[in-house]
C-alpha cells in the first residue's frame, strides 16, 4: 500500500523532447509576431493598401510556422519504436525514444541486470561461528544435492543445521516441485527458490516441513526493518520464524556473546567481499499463542547465516564501456549489503578497483539539508546500497534537480515509484513483475543490459534525425518568410500566395524531412556525450545556420523571380509561378544540405545513402508535374503556363545553394587530421 502511494506521488516530468518543441514553437510565435508586425508598419508607413498587408502577413504566418514538423516528429518516432522492437525493447510512450537519447545518468537494480539471477546457496555459517560449523554448499538443479566441502561430514545430522534447513523453509513463500512427474516448477523470489533446494538437497521434503509446522501468520518482508516473519504450531507449541538483514537480527539476539556476534559480523563481510548475498536466520519457541499483531517482534535466538551465490553477468562489462564512452554515468541502487554490491560492481568493471565509495540510504538525507561535500559525494558515488524505494525515488528527484535526464533500470514492485518517477523508466519483461512493467516507458523483452544501450544509441540516432528535419524545414520556412518580406520591401509584390506557401509546408516540405527522420544509426554518436538536458533544440550555432541556409535559398529564389520579371517581362502571376516552382524545387535539393560533420562529403554521406530521400524525391517531383498539369489544381494553385527556358532557369536555381551551402561549411570546419577523422569514425563513411 505505501508503494502504491509512492507511485501515485511519483510525478513523471515531461519529456526533455517536448520541453525543447514547446520552447521552439514560443520562439517561433515570438520570431513571426516581430516580423509582421515590422512589415504591416513599413507597408502602412509606405502607404501601401490595408488589403494587401493584411494578405502578405497571411502569408507570413503560414510560411512562419512549420505545419509538418508535428507529422514528421511523431512518424519519425513511431519508426524509432518499430526498430527498437526488432532488438527487443517495446517503447510504451512515444517520446520515450527521444529521451533515450539525452539521458547521462542510468540508475539499475544489481540482481538479474548486472548480475545472472541464477542464485544459489553457497556457504552457511552456524550460530557458534566455530570453523568446524562451516560448509560450502551447492546444490544442483535436477536432482538438488548437498555436496559439504570443509567441517564435519556429519554436518547435516547436528540439530543447529537441521534448525537452519528448517526456518529456511518455513518463513519462505516459494514453491518448489514436479508438475505432472516430469517438470520442475520454481515459483517465487529466486531466494526464497534456492532456499527450497537448499533443504530438498539436505534430505528435506519442504512439503512435509511445511505440513507438520502450518503457518498461522506472517508478517511480510519490510524494507524498514528489513525482515520477514512467519509464525507456525509447533507440536504442542508455536515457533516463530524469522530471516533478513545479519545486523537487524543480531540485534535481536541477546543471547549471543560479542565474540561470537563478531564472528558472525566478520563472517558475513567475508562473504559480501566474495560477492554473496547474505541473509541472516531467527527464531523464537513458546508455549502460548503469540498475538498475530506482535508475533514478529521481541527477543529471537540466532540460528545461522546463509551466504547466496549471483554470479556477475560478464556480458554486461562490454554495454558499461559504451555507456562510458558516450557519456553516460551508470549507477548501481540495491537494496543488497554494501560490501557485496561494491564486489559485484568491480567484478563487472562498474567502478575501478581502487574505487571505496558506498553510500547507503541511511546516509541519504533531503537535498536542502546537504551540504556541497555532501552533494558533491553523492555526485560521484557509483554503488548506493541498503536503500528502500522511497530512498530510490529521493535520490532519481535529487539527480533530476541536477539538471541530469535520469534512466532507471527495475523489475520488482519496489522499483515502480522510481521507473515512473525517473524520465525514462526501464522495466524488465521476462523476470519482471506486472507493476514494474506498467510504470516504465520501456521494457526489456530480454531483461539484457545490453540492449539497453543498444535503445540508446537508437534515441540518439532520433534525436539526431529530429534535430535535422527541424533544422532543415526551419531553414525552408524562413526562406519562405525572406522571399514574401524582401519582394514587398522593394517593390517586388508578393510572389507566393498564401495556399502556394500552405501547399509547400505540407507537401514537397515534409516528405523530405520525413526521410531524414527515418535516417540509420550513426556510431559516432555513441562516442559523444549527450547534449545537456537544460540546453535548446536550437542552439545559437544552430539558429545561425539555419538564417544562413534560409538566406541562400532566398537569393536564388529571388534572383529567378526578379530576373523573369525585369529580364524577360513576365507577368506578376507568371513570375509568381516560376518563383513557386524554384523554391519546391530548391528546398528539395536542400536536405543534402543536412549531412553530420562540417567536411563530410557533398557526394557521399548518410543523406545521399538514405533510399527514403530519393524515394521522398522522386514524389515530390511527381506532385509537383500534377500541380501543373492537373487542371483543377493550377487553378487553385494559380499555376500559370510556362517556357522550356523557365524550367531550365528552375532547375539551375537550385543548383547554387547547395554548392554555397557546402563552401559555407567547408570554411567553417576546424582542420582535421585523417587520423582525427578515422579516430571519430568520419574518414571513411563509405
Amino acid at each position: 500500500g505505501k508503494i502504491s502511494q509512492l507511485v501515485d506521488q511519483a510525478e513523471h516530468n515531461i519529456t526533455p523532447l517536448e520541453e525543447k518543441l514547446n520552447g521552439l514553437s514560443k520562439v517561433l510565435i515570438g520570431v513571426v509576431l516581430v516580423l509582421s508586425a515590422g512589415f504591416v508598419v513599413v507597408g502602412l508607413l509606405r502607404g501601401e493598401s490595408v488589403g494587401r498587408l493584411v494578405e502578405t502577413s497571411i502569408a507570413l504566418f503560414i510560411a512562419a510556422i512549420p505545419e509538418g514538423m508535428s507529422v514528421v516528429a511523431t512518424i519519425a518516432l513511431a519508426n524509432g519504436m518499430m526498430r527498437l522492437a526488432r532488438h527487443k525493447v517495446l517503447v510504451k510512450r512515444l517520446s520515450a525514444v527521444s529521451t533515450l537519447g539525452e539521458t547521462n545518468v542510468i540508475f539499475t537494480d544489481k540482481t538479474g541486470t548486472l548480475t545472472e539471477n541464477r542464485i544459489e546457496v553457497f556457504s552457511l555459517q552456524l550460530p557458534d561461528g566455530k570453523h568446524d560449523a562451516y560448509a560450502e554448499v551447492k546444490t544442483a538443479t535436477q536432482p538438488p544435492a548437498l555436496e559439504i566441502a570443509l567441517g564435519e561430514a556429519t554436518l547435516p545430522e547436528t540439530a543447529p543445521f537441521k534448525k537452519l534447513v528448517l526456518l529456511g523453509v518455513l518463513c519462505n513463500n516459494a514453491e518448489v516441485g514436479a508438475v505432472g512427474g516430469t517438470a520442475n516448477r520454481e515459483l517465487g523470489d529466486p531466494i526464497e527458490v534456492a532456499l527450497l533446494k537448499f533443504a530438498i538437497g539436505a534430505g528435506q521434503e519442504p512439503g512435509t516441513l511445511r505440513t507438520d509446522y502450518p503457518r498461522l501468520a506472517e508478517q511480510a518482508f519490510s524494507p524498514h526493518t528489513r525482515q520477514m516473519a512467519t509464525l507456525h504450531r509447533s507440536g504442542p507449541g508455536y515457533i516463530v520464524a524469522v530471516k533478513g538483514a545479519l545486523e537487524e537480527l543480531l540485534n535481536r539476539c541477546p543471547a549471543l556473546t560479542d565474540d561470537q556476534r563478531a564472528r558472525q559480523q566478520q563472517r558475513a563481510e567475508a562473504m559480501a567481499q566474495d560477492g554473496l548475498r547474505t541473509l541472516a536466520f531467527g527464531y523464537k519457541e513458546t508455549t502460548e499463542h503469540p498475538d498475530d499483531a506482535t508475533f514478529a517482534q521481541g527477543e529471537i535466538t540466532f540460528a545461522g547465516l546463509i551466504g547466496f551465490l549471483d554470479p556477475p553477468r560478464l556480458a554486461v562489462i562490454p554495454a558499461l564501456k559504451a555507456c562510458r564512452k558516450a557519456g553516460i554515468q551508470v549507477v548501481m541502487v540495491t537494496g543488497d549489503h554494501p560490501t557485496t554490491a561494491l564486489t559485484i560492481a568491480r567484478q563487472v568493471q562498474l567502478i575501478e578497483p581502487g574505487d571505496t565509495l558506498t553510500l547507503t540510504g541511511k546516509q541519504l538525507r533531503p537535498a536542502d539539508q546537504l551540504t556541497t561535500a555532501e552533494r558533491d559525494q553523492l555526485l560521484q558515488c557509483r554503488v548506493f546500497a541498503r536503500v528502500s524505494p522511497a530512498e530510490k525515488l529521493a535520490l532519481i528527484d535529487f539527480y533530476q534537480q541536477q539538471n541530469n535526464v535520469v534512466g532507471m533500470i527495475g523489475d520488482g514492485v519496489n522499483d515502480a515509484p522510481a521507473l515512473k518517477k525517473a524520465d525514462i523508466g526501464i522495466a524488465m519483461g521476462l523476470r519482471g513483475t506486472q507493476v514494474a512493467a506498467e510504470a516504465a516507458d520501456l521494457v526489456l523483452k530480454d531483461d539484457s543490459f545490453a540492449s539497453v544501450v543498444r535503445a540508446i544509441g537508437q534515441g540518439r540516432v532520433m534525436f539526431e534525425n529530429i534535430h535535422k528535419f527541424v533544422v532543415f524545414l526551419l531553414s525552408c520556412n524562413l526562406s519562405e518568410i525572406f522571399v514574401v518580406a524582401l519582394a514587398g520591401l522593394i517593390g517586388l509584390g508578393n510572389p507566393l500566395l498564401p495556399l502556394q506557401i500552405l501547399f509547400i509546408n505540407i507537401v514537397t516540405d515534409v516528405f523530405p524531412a520525413l526521410a531524414l527522420g527515418f535516417g540509420r544509426e550513426n556510431k559516432v554518436l555513441m562516442k559523444r556525450s549527450p547534449r545537456p538536458a537544460n540546453s535548446p533544440l536550437l542552439s545559437r550555432a544552430d539558429w545561425q545556420q539555419v538564417v544562413v541556409y534560409a538566406g541562400v535559398i532566398t537569393v536564388a529564389v529571388l534572383g529567378a523571380y526578379a530576373f523573369v520579371r525585369w529580364q524577360w517581362g513576365y507577368t506578376a502571376a507568371q513570375g509568381g509561378t516560376v518563383a513557386f516552382y524554384a523554391l519546391c524545387w530548391t528546398q528539395m535539393l536542400h536536405v543534402f544540405s543536412m549531412y553530420s560533420g562540417k567536411r563530410s562529403s557533398l557526394f557521399i554521406n548518410e543523406i545521399t545513402r538514405n533510399r527514403y530521400v530519393w524515394l521522398a524525391l522522386l514524389l515530390n517531383v511527381g506532385l509537383l508535374l500534377l500541380t501543373y498539369y492537373v487542371p483543377l489544381l493550377r487553378t487553385v494553385l494559380a499555376i500559370q503556363s510556362l517556357e522550356g527556358r523557365a524550367l531550365l532557369l528552375i532547375i539551375g536555381s537550385g543548383l547554387p545553394p547547395v554548392a554555397m551551402i557546402w563552401i559555407i561549411r567547408q570554411l567553417r570546419a576546424p582542420r582535421q587530421t585523417p587520423q582525427q577523422l578515422a579516430s571519430a569514425g568520419l574518414h571513411d563513411q563509405k
